[in-house]
């Protein structure tokens, strides 16, 4: 999500404007109320929105309006909106990295009244420790999505190779796997949201808190380990442009269209991305795409190992959800978070292959081989630095330019200082 620094700036400007207002605005009760939510990117599949639309209607009288932003642009919009009374949305879904910057901020309303009712101790505690302030609740877990390794098995058996154990195992496989005309893990070189599991893997963070700052730790050793990991697995096993930051690395692993020969024999993304992962046919409704179906026999997945063995700690992806401090609608945005906090609505998220918000409903994803992988790689998952100014430092797309030159062979030391002096002043915004 590349940003120029005039939207850094002004995210600061408008988080001092949040800062300043001490009260929520007023409400009244939730009957016949029509609100706003905004949802991030096209996750939440049709039929949840359609489930909270009636639901909302039934419960208020009210018209619930699902506005899609795109995760481009989610900052920009955000920071203008949200302290606007007059068009800020009543409820938002929030990229759980972002949560601490705009909770600090004072973007959101208090939620701390209603935790108990949404879930309390049950919700996923990672994403709720990244929506508090003070002991205060301002934004809660909307969902949860860990990542795991796609593979082909059959490029990986016609090779000898089984599972690996262990990450340095990993490397080494798909290493071996890489040639002119395929990935043997395709990865993007500015795809740091995958390529922190290194760093995660080794014992380094992107950032540490000291005497209550924080700071860039690219340069601390155990950082520069994984990052040095992370070069070498780049330029030894993928195809990818260094230039690549976020992707859709499903359509590497699928057979290829034109010569129907997939791209790379491996790839790690989010667990919901197997929807789109399989035998590529036409779509039965619009002959135009194309769907896939998943084929036991040729693909699979595991989590991501650890260095030495055991499960590494990747990048847990999701959101939070919050309502915004300056909605006029807070009763009723708050009977809209009721029906998001359900056991119905939470079983259908972990229908659909996103993880629900409250653990309680995890079995609802499933005990298939997706469940099992996603919920292998989210017991030691880690989120982002929760420091104040983390959604600058994302929106910046520093992290994007210091993962890329990394790819590219650069010099991992002399980079990590470099960064880190661009990276410190950010964190504490």
């Amino acid at each position: 999500m590349k940003k120029t620094l005039g939207v850094v700036a002004a995210a600061a400007t408008a988080a001092l404007i949040l800062a300043g207002c001490s009260t929520t605005a007023p409400a009244e009760d939730a009957g016949g109320k029509d609100v706003t939510l905004w949802l991030m990117g096209g996750d939440t599949p049709d039929t949840l929105r359609d489930f909270l639309k009636t639901e909302y209607a039934d419960a208020t009288g009210g018209t619930l309006t699902i506005e899609e932003q795109a995760w481009g642009d989610a900052i920009a919009k955000l920071t203008t909106a949200l302290p606007d009374a007059e068009n800020t949305p009543d409820v938002v879904e929030i990229g759980n990295t972002w949560s601490p910057t705009f909770t600090n901020a004072g973007a959101f309303s208090d939620l701390s009244d209603m935790y108990e009712e949404l879930g309390g101790d049950s919700l996923l505690p990672s994403f709720v420790e990244a929506g508090v302030v003070d002991g205060a609740n301002y934004a809660l877990p909307y969902y949860f999505g860990s990542r795991y390794v796609f593979y082909r098995k059959d490029i990986w058996a016609a090779a000898g190779k089984t599972v690996p154990t262990s990450l340095e195992e990993f490397n080494a496989t798909v290493a071996e796997l890489e040639s002119d005309d395929q990935s043997g893990f395709y990865i993007g070189g500015e795809d740091w949201r995958n390529g922190v599991s290194w760093v995660f893997a080794n014992g380094g963070d992107l950032a540490m808190k000291d005497g209550g700052e924080w700071a860039s730790s690219l340069s601390d050793a155990k950082t520069v380990k994984g990052l040095e990991q992370f070069q070498a697995l780049f330029q030894d096993a993928s195809n990818a442009p260094v230039t690549e930051a976020d992707s859709t690395p499903w359509v590497n692993i699928n057979d290829n269209e034109s010569t129907g020969a997939p791209e790379s024999a491996t790839i790690i993304a989010p667990g919901w991305a197997h929807w789109s992962i399989g035998d590529l046919a036409p779509d039965p409704e619009d002959d135009t795409k194309t769907v896939a179906t998943w084929n036991d026999d040729v693909f699979g997945v595991f989590a991501l190992p650890g260095a030495g063995g055991g499960i590494a700690p990747v990048f847990a992806g999701g959101s939070n959800i919050a309502i915004s401090a300056a909605s006029k609608n807070q009763d009723a945005s708050k009977e809209l978070l009721k029906i998001i906090f359900s056991e119905k609505y939470q079983n259908m998220l972990g229908e659909n292959g996103l993880g629900p918000a409250n653990l309680d409903y995890t079995g609802s994803l499933g005990d298939d081989q997706f469940a099992k992988a996603l919920a292998e790689s989210a017991a030691g998952s880690k989120l982002t630095p929760a420091a104040p100014g983390w959604a600058a430092v994302e929106g910046s797309g520093l992290l994007e330019e210091f993962f890329g030159k990394v790819a590219g062979g650069g010099d991992v030391k002399a980079l990590a200082a470099e960064y880190d002096e661009k990276i410190t002043p950010l964190l504490n915004d």
